[in-house]
């Protein structure tokens, strides 16, 4: 698979990009990361990215003519804008990038991006949540991670990427591991037995029992009422 994150700032991603399941996938050549400076595609001798937006308010707007020169030679790939006004990126988005051959990543900044670059030059839109960022650097690092753990031969058991939170619709179940006793703070008897049927009956209903407690906006309407059945 192809990467590549258009960006202000190609230096943020030195380190998170050469590092774990990333670092290690771009080096067994799973993945190829591409990194486009928008500087290069600024206008004038001061590489001018940026300017006051019609109609007055406060801030700077990115200008869509260097994006433009940047995003045109990149039609080809999937065209992805990060920003606060995109719905929020949920796993169901990260499983449907990583079936793509190319993705490009489009890091926003100050105020916001023309919206002509929204309208005309990416095919869509995306938010990390519902909360205000610098810039989309630190989403498009966490959106290369979780794209990466999905590739094949990505993470060393295969198994693990299909047992996380939100597959099925729900949170992972608690985890423990050795010692069995710490500070009196003991891990529940069933995962110490070799009944497996019963293990795999508590990891259900813990499952169950966190999503409705922690995130029951992931089950279906009604279901907190009994309405429902998983």
């Amino acid at each position: 698979m192809r990467i590549t994150v258009v960006t202000m700032f190609p230096e943020y991603f030195a380190s998170p990009l050469g590092l774990g399941v990333v670092g290690r996938a771009v080096e067994a050549g799973l993945l190829t990361i591409d990194l486009v400076d928008l500087r290069e595609h600024g206008l004038g001798r001061h590489r001018q990215l940026d300017d006051s937006p019609f109609g007055g308010g406060p801030g700077m707007v990115m200008m869509v003519e260097p994006l433009a020169a940047a995003l045109e030679p990149l039609a080809g790939t999937h065209r992805v804008l990060l920003t606060p006004a995109g719905p929020p990126v949920t796993q169901a988005t990260i499983d449907r990038w990583a079936r793509l051959d190319a993705l490009t990543l489009v890091c926003g900044r100050y105020e916001g991006v023309d919206e002509r670059v929204a309208e005309h030059l990416v095919e869509e839109e995306a938010s990390l949540g519902d909360f205000v960022l610098a810039g989309g650097e630190a989403a498009a690092a966490a959106v290369v991670e979780g794209v990466t753990r999905l590739l094949p031969g990505a993470l060393g058991n295969p198994e693990s990427a299909g047992a996380e939170s939100f597959r099925g619709g729900l949170l992972e179940e608690p985890l423990y591991t050795r010692p069995a006793d710490f500070r009196g703070w003991r891990v529940p008897e069933v995962l110490l037995s070799d009944d497996h049927a019963r293990i795999e009956a508590w990891c259900r209903d813990q499952r169950l029992r966190r999503t409705l407690e922690r995130r029951s906006d992931l089950l279906p309407p009604g279901f907190a009422e009994g309405e429902n059945e998983v």
